[in-house]
């Protein structure tokens, strides 16, 4: 019997929805949000039934049957630190995406959303591979202060996605393989995938890493000391600087790579010089990772909207393909990781996880 999935993925100012017959879509939809309709909601909870509304309308419009559905699967949010997998929305990880455990942020709805349209249904809710997605090995938590421990924040849907998606291609358990993945976005993240784990990561979100179109990475920590001190920004200023408006951004004045590759076709010089820079950062996270697989390395998997771009892959293949052949997935389908998460619990092929 097939299995029919409503899928939900809030962003700050739109709600993807996607609907499924098994990994089949059968109609997606971006609904967007104006900046005046969320500017009136205080907290981003308070979002949810705005959101469920033009959510239901939008099947209704369809004539779809929303008593066909047997799943609804939402984005997970930012929750507590949590292994890797596709939990169940209870009762305590939809208290923790309320009141934003780790941040307020627009993936917290959907969790909520998928919790209560699932109830009202009758049929069971789940998030898959949330941001927090926390695999890693004891060493690797260790940054040189107390005070400052290394976190995992990074692409976690997609990282595991296309692990996985590679495993069942090449017909191997994704906890047999040794891989280093590489997500390459407005943000990058390069991770070391052992026995089914992210067992070390760099932080992409405000920390670690290869610079990206939107984020510094790891900056020269005293330089930044002295940036916050010096009097001429305050801490919402420099937080921008390091994420959102770092990186390409800060660089080029663009977040779009394939902006800058036009630059470089044209000629410019600076705009060469940042794309190898990226590149070049990229490769040293991958060979990094590549320690903590001690050279055993099976594979590099490469993901994210970048990847679509084959001179970046080509010059970092160049660089570092003596660790391990490449394998590429050019961007994100989120709706249909979500989906796959969904399935495989219900397919029986992981059991579901408890918060």
């Amino acid at each position: 019997m097939s299995i029919k999935s409503l899928i939900i993925n809030p962003g700050s100012t739109s709600t993807k929805i996607g609907v499924f017959e098994d990994e089949t879509l059968l109609f997606e939809e971006t609904l967007r949000h104006t900046t005046e309709e969320i500017a009136q909601y205080a907290m981003i909870v308070d979002q949810k039934d705005f959101r469920k509304k033009i959510i239901i309308d939008l099947l209704a419009s369809k004539n779809f049957d929303m008593k066909s559905l047997n799943m609804v699967v939402g984005r997970g949010g930012m929750l507590k630190p949590i292994p890797g997998g596709t939990y169940a929305v209870t009762d305590d990880l939809l208290e923790d995406l309320k009141i934003g455990k780790q941040g307020q942020h627009a993936s917290n709805l959907g969790g909520i959303l998928a919790r209560e349209i699932g109830d009202e249904l009758g049929i069971p809710s789940y998030i898959v591979d949330p941001v927090v997605v926390d695999e890693l090995a004891p060493v690797a938590r260790y940054s040189g202060h107390p005070e400052l421990p290394r976190t995992s924040v990074f692409h976690a849907l997609n990282q595991k996605a296309v692990a996985k998606r590679y495993a069942k291609e090449i017909g191997k358990p994704y906890d047999s393989l040794r891989l280093i993945v590489v997500h390459m976005g407005g943000g990058v993240s390069v991770g070391a995938h052992i026995g089914g784990k992210v067992v070390d990561v760099f932080n992409a979100l405000d920390g670690d890493g290869a610079f990206s179109p939107e984020r510094a990475g790891a900056v020269p920590v005293g330089a930044l000391v002295r940036l916050c001190f010096s009097g001429k920004y305050n801490q919402a200023q420099v937080t921008k600087m390091l994420t959102g408006n770092g990186g390409l951004n800060a660089y080029l004045g663009t977040n779009d790579m394939r902006e800058v590759t036009r630059r470089v076709n044209e000629g410019d010089k600076e705009a060469a010089a940042v794309k190898e820079a990226f590149i070049y950062q990229v490769c040293k996270d991958i060979g990094s990772m590549a320690c903590v697989l001690e050279g055993k390395v099976d594979r590099i998997i490469v993901t994210g909207g970048i990847a679509y771009g084959k001179e970046v892959v080509e010059a970092m293949e160049k660089m570092c393909g003596w660790i391990a052949p490449f394998t590429v997935y050019p961007g994100e389908d989120e709706l249909l990781a979500l989906v796959q998460g969904g399935l495989r619990v219900l397919n029986g092929e992981e059991k579901v996880m408890e918060y």
